[in-house]
């Protein structure tokens, strides 16, 4: 019987040693180690990895056999009118559940989720410091029912690091969120609660490692402050839901993406909570350009199909127009249906963990879950992630990270600039009046991490 496993029976595999000196040929002079690089925080990239073991017991998202993640799509459009009508749009085109934007009153919550069924469709939230005012809106709008699927999102800590300042103590925000949070937790026993997020550290320009670090020490904070409004820590880490940034590296994303559930079950693990992370990735900003904006198609496929393949739970695209304004409908559809592609027609999810066994991406997952430790450690020992960011040592992480990305190389931008400019319909609107989320107490302060893009200069400067 013929060897099936082989195009050409007779043809011998090449070994690695014909790898090698076909490489020796096209380097020349040049030593084979010149193709090692490494990353922003100097972990370092071989030009070659042999097969490797995934760890036993590693931990990956449960597989499922309907669909692989949730495909989640945001509005952060101030009329909450024209924010149901996209949320209505997205949800009847293929998305599973939707995020609102900026509205935390019962009143814009009610128009903006008319003829959602929150039983059915997962309601989330992103409301910054007025988190536990948006909470409360969105209780009243789900009526307490037990089977509503809501995401509270509640993260003040973000809202601190990219403000810069927080109106009252920061530590009041987390208490208060956590005592709402605990409260409405006893009505949804399927809502997550906190979202720990290290997408500010990426927004700002920082490494894989430290995001990692910043979404675990959030995670860490979150779950004690939920311990001391009442719940068990088994109960606190499974309703925090870890929020990483999907961006065109899809290497890094899949890698940062397993070392984070990593991470995150070790810190669980240590604190007797054996529960597995839920991971929700958001594709990054940093990555979109406002010049050529139509490249930013190619860049949020890739960050797609990274989050994906990476493992997370659920999965929010931005548009390509996002550098320039709120999406209109084509941008939404489009990004939209990327997803849907990925997930129905290329079949990204029917494998549990496709990087299970890559020599590169089991020996990168390792390095980023280790430096995201050791990153830990060094933000609990300088008195949590709160303390961290107050002293600067965030910052600076960030700005080393920054200096050392060096000049990017840019499609659109930096290489292969259009000759004509082609005109991308946004929508423009003028923001909502925000309720005063003070507490008692004086503002808290941190250097600010400002949310960059990479290509931003150099379209200036064109």
């Amino acid at each position: 019987m013929a060897d099936t496993h082989l195009l050409d029976p007779g043809f011998t595999p090449a070994g690695e040693e014909a790898w090698l000196a076909l490489v020796a040929k096209t380097l020349g002079d040049k030593p084979f180690e010149s193709l090692a690089k490494a990353t922003v925080e100097g972990l370092p990239i071989a030009p070659l990895y042999a097969p490797a073991e995934r760890e036993p017991g590693f931990p990956t998202r449960p597989f499922q056999s309907d669909r692989a993640w949730d495909v989640r799509t945001l509005s952060a459009h101030p009329d909450p009118a024209r924010a149901n009508r996209e949320l209505l749009a997205d949800l009847n085109g293929g998305a599973a559940s939707v995020i609102v934007g900026g509205h935390a009153t019962t009143a814009a919550l009610s128009v903006a989720l008319k003829d959602v069924i929150l039983e059915l469709a997962p309601v989330g939230l992103d409301a910054g410091f007025s988190g536990p005012q948006a909470a409360e809106a969105l209780h009243a709008v789900a009526k307490a029912s037990p089977t509503a699927k809501l995401n509270l999102n509640l993260d003040p800590i973000s809202a601190f690091a990219v403000s810069g300042e927080s109106p009252g103590p920061i530590e009041g925000h987390i208490t208060a969120a956590a005592a709402v949070a605990a409260r409405l937790a006893l009505t949804y026993p399927q809502a997550q609660l906190f979202l720990a997020s290290g997408r500010v550290a990426h927004e700002a320009g920082g490494g894989e490692a430290l995001e990692v670090a910043v979404a675990a020490t959030a995670a860490l904070t979150y779950a004690k402050a939920l311990v001391l409004a009442g719940l068990t820590m088994q109960e606190a880490f499974a309703r925090i839901t870890l929020g990483l940034a999907a961006d065109a590296d899809y290497f890094m994303t899949i890698a940062k993406l397993r070392a984070a559930r990593a991470v995150f079950a070790r810190i669980a693990g240590a604190s007797g909570a054996g529960v597995l992370a839920r991971v929700e990735a958001r594709s990054s900003r940093r990555m979109l350009t406002a010049q050529d904006p139509w490249t930013n198609m190619i860049r949020l496929t890739v960050a797609g199909f990274g989050a994906a393949v990476g493992g997370a739970d659920a999965v929010v695209l931005g548009t390509f127009s996002d550098a320039l304004g709120l999406p209109a409908t084509l941008a939404r559809r489009q990004s939209r249906n990327a997803q849907l592609v990925l997930m129905e027609e290329a079949h990204i999810g029917k494998v549990a963990d496709p990087a299970a066994g890559s020599g590169y991406l089991e020996t990168l997952t390792d390095q980023i879950a280790r430096a995201a430790w050791d990153r830990l450690q060094v933000i609990e020992a300088a008195g949590g992630l709160i303390e961290a960011l107050r002293s600067g040592l965030i910052a600076r992480e960030i700005d080393a990270a920054v200096a050392a990305r060096g000049e990017p190389r840019i499609v659109g931008v930096t290489i292969f600039p259009p000759t004509d400019a082609a005109s991308v319909e946004v929508e423009t609107a003028t923001a909502a009046s925000q309720a005063s989320a003070r507490i008692p107490g004086p503002d808290d302060h941190c250097p600010p991490l400002r949310a960059m893009r990479l290509s931003e200069r150099h379209e200036v400067a064109a």
